[in-house]
């Protein structure tokens, strides 16, 4: 009888949030404005969502900002591994545990407003002397699969796509989301007019929570229904005018 007790005792133990937070680690990649470092601190919209959902289900796991290169293949080799925010792609469907939507987001192509030559269709863009992105990720890969041949992959971040274009060395850029966009104008103090998007969206899905497959089934249902929670509450909503409506640097 004491044997069953005791056993019972420890299972309740190993369950709990506490026992959970030695045994996960979240991780996540710079990308603004989802999840960003800034003044030393990990923020970010995706990244506020998550400490909301964790709040609600009792974790307190670390998060981990890696090299975006990193990120992917720590979550398929490393157990017990979540990683925000994620794509949801038909080629990485069967390789995770998933939570979300937490955010639908698209893709457009940016160039300068007095360009001498604006640019309205998919077939200008691939006739396009030259677009630059950054040298990895899902976006040059979708670029390449639309077949584009004047990719220039240069750029290491976020930053210099918007510098070179500025700067006359790029006709286009690729690369964040229409958020990321007016994200990174407010914070290089670029005019909300010097940039035009071309009206060709080259990518839509939604960004979410993404668990290793080895995780824990009733983890990864109390995420989703904390999720919902927030959704339902309008918090998820909040979260997401907040950086909306975040001010110019």
């Amino acid at each position: 009888m004491k044997r069953s007790i005791l056993t019972a005792a420890l299972l309740c133990l190993l369950l709990s949030p506490l026992a959970r937070a030695d045994a996960y680690r979240v991780i996540t990649e710079e990308w603004a404005p989802y999840n960003y470092r800034e003044n030393g601190r990990l923020t970010g919209m995706a990244t506020e969502i998550v400490r909301a959902i964790m709040a609600l289900t009792g974790d307190d796991f670390e998060i981990t900002l890696l090299p975006s290169m990193r990120t992917t293949r720590t979550l398929q080799s490393q157990p017990h591994t979540i990683m925000y925010s994620l794509f949801r792609t038909r080629e990485r469907e069967p390789l995770y545990k998933w939570v979300g939507p937490i955010l639908e987001e698209s893709i457009h192509p940016y160039q300068r407003a007095d360009a001498s030559q604006p640019i309205d269709t998919l077939e200008q863009l691939l006739q396009t002397p030259r677009v630059t992105t950054r040298h990895a990720g899902l976006v040059p890969d979708v670029l390449q699969s639309l077949g584009f041949t004047n990719l220039d992959k240069s750029a290491a971040e976020s930053y210099q796509l918007y510098r070179m274009l500025l700067a006359g060395r790029t006709e286009v850029i690729a690369g964040d989301t229409d958020a990321g966009v007016a994200y990174y104008c407010r914070q290089l103090n670029i005019a909300t007019d010097a940039l035009r998007q071309i009206p060709v969206e080259l990518y839509r899905s939604s960004l979410y929570i993404a668990f290793s497959r080895d995780s824990d089934d009733a983890l990864v249902s109390a995420w989703a229904d904390a999720l919902e929670q927030l959704r339902l509450s309008g918090e998820l909503a909040r979260i997401q005018r907040r950086y909306e409506q975040m001010p110019r640097r």
